[in-house]
């Protein structure tokens, strides 16, 4: 039988990997985006926070081939670059050594460059279409250009890659109950930027104006700001702040009383920051919480993924690589099945959505640490800890970042078994101030009771 015609919804991230998968996989595939073509009108920013690659997500690029094609566009991050208040840096690293970092890219140049992937595998995207409304009875989308002008389009298989605001999500909402919730985050957050240094000789490349190769972070308690590189030298800087209180979005909304947080708070960060006032100004404040659906799809007629299904909060950097393992995911499933959706569906959401809800309580968790903890000397004690008995007992005792960030492990797995760490980590470092204090004799007899060999990727 000849494989059905698909129907994607939005031809972002998530939407244009899956369109390039399923392209390549002999589907015939259209994709409607909303926005004009990046290429062609420039990306539409100031909402985006930088993206965070890992290895889940590369895995899905070199799954469609195009691995050497995001390499230049990604910038190195060996790890968390602190800065305390009295002005000193400290760098944590995620891993081991340069085998295992993560790496910083820009959405826009990785977008564009998924799309040109999209369309040279054969699938056709139309832009500046926004989906209206679905007649589920006869399988049409209806759909409207920026000016009003409105057509329809037949689609017997349609999937939702469009977000976490999902037009597609709203139209199945009409048809099925999805059990949907919304978890907001008593915080939002406002992108900025550091420029990139002139360049030091004429013909030279632009300079970075702080360690390139770092997520650069402010910890100050309730709130935090953190910087991303970008590979023409600058760095996309994003300010979270709580909606209420003191200080929030609430009390510094003007660029005046935003240079006046940061003169205080941020010192370091304010000289390298030139359009602070005009960034704050220009750029909208973010709103931030976690998507939970009890059902992903409407039969085999429409399926939900990416944000459109789980959005999270960005405090794992794991977003966008969770949905890149959606896409190869679905795009296997749909090869070898290809003519019963309802099936294949099904099988998708119950494999994904434990590990979708997994990541997303991570995520909630990494945020605390992030904002807080990084400067606590007893997480750095944990941590530590941690990595001692990472070396005593490899393959058993795995850091949680590690199973998350430069594994494929099931994020399920990592949650479950990072639980059980923590405890460890909890009980041995009780009343201890230092490595020497701790049982390591209890540490091993704790790991053997507890752990079962780390299972195979």
């Amino acid at each position: 039988m000849p494989r059905p015609v698909v129907t994607l919804i939005g031809a972002g991230l998530v939407g244009a990997l899956t369109a390039t998968l399923l392209a390549q996989r002999g589907f015939a595939v259209e994709v409607f985006e909303r926005r004009p073509d990046p290429r062609k009108f420039g990306f539409i920013g100031g909402r985006s926070i930088n993206l965070a690659l890992a290895e889940r997500g590369w895995h899905g690029l070199r799954v469609a081939g195009l691995r050497s094609r995001i390499e230049p566009i990604a910038v190195m991050m060996r790890g968390r670059m602190v800065h305390h208040r009295d002005g000193r840096t400290e760098l944590l690293r995620y891993g081991r050594d340069d085998n295992e970092v993560i790496w910083s890219v820009s959405r826009a140049s990785l977008n564009m460059t998924l799309l040109d992937a999209a369309e040279a595998a054969g699938a056709r995207i139309h832009f500046d279409q926004r989906l209206r409304a679905v007649d589920w009875d006869r399988g049409i989308l209806h759909l409207a250009d920026g000016a009003g002008a409105e057509r329809t389009h037949q689609a017997a298989v349609v999937i939702g890659a469009d977000g976490a605001g999902s037009a597609l999500r709203a139209a199945m909402a009409t048809r099925i109950d999805l059990g949907e919730r919304f978890e907001p985050l008593d915080h939002g957050y406002k992108e900025l930027e550091i420029p990139a240094c002139e360049p030091a000789a004429p013909g030279s490349r632009p300079g970075f104006a702080i360690e390139a190769n770092a997520l650069h972070i402010w910890p100050r308690g309730n709130y935090m700001c953190i910087a991303l590189p970008n590979a023409e030298g600058s760095f996309t800087v994003t300010l979270f702040l709580p909606n209420a209180g003191a200080p929030s979005f609430a009390t510094v909304r003007t660029p005046a009383e935003a240079r006046a947080l940061f003169a205080r708070d941020f010192a370091d960060a304010l000289p390298l920051m030139p359009g602070l006032e005009r960034d704050w100004a220009a750029h909208p404040t973010g709103l931030l919480g976690t998507l939970y659906l009890a059902r992903w799809h409407l039969d085999g007629r429409a399926l939900l993924i990416g944000d459109a299904a789980h959005a999270i909060v960005p405090f794992h950097g794991q977003g966008m690589n969770c949905g890149f393992e959606d896409a190869v995911e679905l795009a296997e499933l749909m090869e070898n099945d290809a003519n019963d959706t309802k099936s294949t569906f099904a099988e998708f959401a119950r494999r994904r959505k434990p590990n979708a809800d997994a990541i997303a309580a991570m995520a909630l968790e990494n945020y605390v640490e992030m904002r807080d903890r990084v400067a606590d000397a007893h997480f750095l004690l944990l941590r530590a800890l941690e990595r001692r008995l990472a070396e005593r007992h490899p393959g058993r005792f795995v850091p949680r970042y590690w199973m998350v960030t430069f594994s494929r492990l099931p994020y399920a797995t990592a949650y479950a078994r990072g639980e059980i760490q923590h405890g460890i980590l909890r009980e041995l470092a009780r009343g201890a101030s230092d490595l020497d204090a701790i049982d390591l004799a209890r540490a091993d007899a704790l790991i053997a009771e507890r752990l079962p060999p780390l299972p195979a990727a």
